[in-house]
């Protein structure tokens, strides 16, 4: 039995614009104890997709399950297996960190919960915010406190939903290495990012979501190994000529060009120097997680990997 699985999910919104597809048949499931990363551009379905499984939002047509447990048939056993880290910063002004977090235990009947409570705030850099007002906190450690009610419960599956966005380096390390902590102790974790960089450290499989589909689904070290397995990087200030432009991600005064053998890197260089392309700081790597992830969205056809 899977940890999540999605069958056969979608979801139409109705509006006076008539019907709007945010997901198409989507489906998929995510094993015990997998660190697995869900992936897409904004408006891909990724948020549609977590309001469903966490109950927020009911799915058109399709069957959402947590640990066994469907997500509108047994509600209140499949939101228990879930810890989920939302994206916005929802608080209580009223209450200190420590309260925050016994009242969320409360919430899920758990009681004699103080061992644990002091484990999440000394895990997370908490421990000396624990009788500090919420209103206090910088909007970083309110981020570090939704992490901490989220994992209050102890539960087996956890969703992290673009958890580091906009908070320093230092939390984003703190809070990887406690989730790689708990992953490790066998709960599952499914993570969305923009942060792709976190994506391929952390992730074993990877589904990515396009228009509401599913266009990639497996593990990171098959997507990287599937795509150009070469990057050319290198400054310019002049233009690219339009046959290299079209595989060519440019950033500012920095190009990056795919590759997918030593042939290809000649063949490329030769153009640019045909075309009188003035090229500083060459550097040949391997392509990374975001190089797939563009090729892929930037692909036209709609398949699963």
């Amino acid at each position: 039995m899977p940890a999540i699985s999605f069958q056969h999910v979608s979801k139409v919104y109705r509006g006076a614009r008539g019907p709007l597809r945010a997901l198409d048949d989507v489906t998929f499931d995510i094993e015990r104890g997998e660190f697995f990363g869900l992936l897409g551009p904004n408006g891909a379905g990724k948020t549609t997709l977590i309001s469903i499984l966490a109950g927020l939002a009911r799915a058109t047509e399709g069957r959402v399950t947590v640990m066994g447990h469907d997500v509108v048939a047994d509600y209140a056993a499949a939101r228990k297996a879930l810890g989920i880290v939302p994206q916005e910063l929802v608080f209580d002004p009223f209450f200190s960190v420590r309260e925050t977090l016994r009242i969320q235990s409360g919430y899920f009947g758990v009681r004699g919960n103080d061992a644990w409570i002091d484990e999440l705030l000394e895990g997370l850099g908490l421990a000396d915010k624990a009788g500090a007002n919420m209103r206090q906190l910088s909007g970083g450690m309110k981020r570090r406190v939704l992490v901490a009610q989220a994992l209050v419960h102890r539960p087996p599956v956890i969703v992290l939903d673009e958890p580091t966005a906009g908070v320093d380096v230092e939390l984003r390390q703190t809070l990887w290495q406690f989730v790689a902590r708990l992953n490790k102790a066998g709960h599952t974790v499914l993570l969305t990012t923009h942060y792709l960089e976190e994506a391929e450290a952390l992730c074993a499989r990877i589904a990515m979501l396009k228009l509401g589909r599913i266009v990639a689904l497996d593990r990171t070290s098959a997507l990287l190994a599937g795509t150009a397995s070469t990057m050319l990087r290198f400054k310019t200030d002049d233009a690219l000529p339009p046959d290299v432009a079209a595989h060519a991600r440019v950033t500012g005064r920095i190009a990056q060009v795919s590759a997918h053998d030593a042939a290809e890197v000649e063949r490329i260089l030769a153009r640019l120097r045909e075309a009188g392309v003035r090229v500083e700081d060459l550097e040949i790597g391997r392509a990374d997680l975001e190089d797939v992830f563009l090729e892929i969205m930037q692909s036209a056809h709609t398949t699963t990997r």
